[in-house]
């Protein structure tokens, strides 16, 4: 299972999956797809767009390259694959 990290290599136009928690409602995770972009306030750094939202590319979000990676990674992290879609 591969995780982002700062030295790889992400492009534009990917398409990735984090694990996302509801804002509003903590005890909720789900995988969610994100779109690698450019951010619009920083276009030299890359962002994922989310939910209509650009959040900085930083180590600090697991970023898996495919869906079984993030459904991997949730069901070690939160046990259990009863997914939240």
């Amino acid at each position: 299972m591969e995780i982002y990290n700062p030295q790889q290599t992400l492009g534009a136009g990917e398409i990735v999956y984090v694990i996302y928690r509801n804002p509003h409602t903590q005890n909720v995770a789900n995988i969610q797809e994100a779109a690698v972009v450019h951010d619009p306030e920083e276009p030299e750094q890359l962002a994922l767009f989310l939910y209509e939202t650009y959040y900085p590319l930083t180590e600090e979000i697991a970023v898996y390259r495919t869906e079984a990676e993030a459904e991997q990674a949730y069901a070690d992290h939160f046990g259990g694959s009863d997914l939240q879609w």
